[in-house]
């Protein structure tokens, strides 16, 4: 298991060896909890971003392989539409009721 800290500065590849440059930082959902998108440039600034510098300097973090001294990416990424695609749960699995409530009916 990798740090999160420990990836910025190693070399990012496709999975048919194909150099796309080296990990600098992560694009954190912060709704779903989750890493969304690793960059291969700096980020100077989350205001300026455009979609088109998202699209050119990003990767999914669905579409990572693995991750070692260097990190391999799928060479036939996902369209971001799968992604978005995906079916939100319809009911929360967890229950916050008051624990008299769950277990006394």
């Amino acid at each position: 298991m990798k740090r999160l800290s420990e990836l910025p500065g190693r070399d990012v590849y496709t999975d048919d060896a194909k150099y796309l440059g080296k990990a600098h930082d992560f694009i954190i959902d912060l709704q779903k909890g989750e890493i969304a998108r690793l960059t291969i440039r700096p980020i100077d600034s989350l205001g300026g971003l455009s979609p088109q510098w998202i699209r050119e300097n990003t990767i999914s973090f669905k579409n990572i392989e693995s991750v070692a001294d260097i990190i391999i990416v799928s060479s036939k990424p996902k369209a971001e539409a799968e992604e978005a695609a995906a079916p939100e749960p319809s009911k929360s699995k967890y229950s916050f009721a008051p624990a008299a409530k769950r277990f006394y009916k």
